[in-house]
């Protein structure tokens, strides 16, 4: 069992937002399954770049944060789906205003994120 060297600090909203949040497909995970995409196998071909086991690491943790629920079907084989709690879904109009930034500054983002 994981055990943090580091103990949480908890003290403002932004250190709340970022003990949910952090995690490289975490945000991308949320706003795919608002868009409709449920099943694991969908949500790994919208982000190729991650491994099964990291986005299944990913989504227990939006599961235990209870942004996200999921539904398993009692079939052959197993059948999951994943869809967003009512917090979860507080969530969206904030990612959303996060990528709407990101368009806006798209040029000078990759210039800055391109000079290292």
């Amino acid at each position: 069992m994981y055990e943090r060297k580091i103990p949480l600090n908890l003290n403002c909203g932004l250190d709340l937002i970022g003990e949910v949040l952090y995690g490289k497909w975490k945000i991308r995970l949320l706003w795919f399954i608002n868009e409709g995409y449920q099943r694991p196998s969908e949500l790994q071909r919208k982000i190729p770049d991650a491994s099964r086991r990291v986005l299944n690491i990913q989504l227990k943790e939006l599961e235990e944060h209870e942004l996200v629920s999921k539904i398993i079907y009692a079939q052959l084989p197993p059948k999951v789906e994943y869809y967003l709690t009512d917090f979860g879904k507080t969530l969206i109009p904030v990612i959303s205003a996060l990528g709407n930034w990101g368009d806006q500054h798209e040029e000078r983002l990759r210039k800055v994120i391109l000079k290292k």
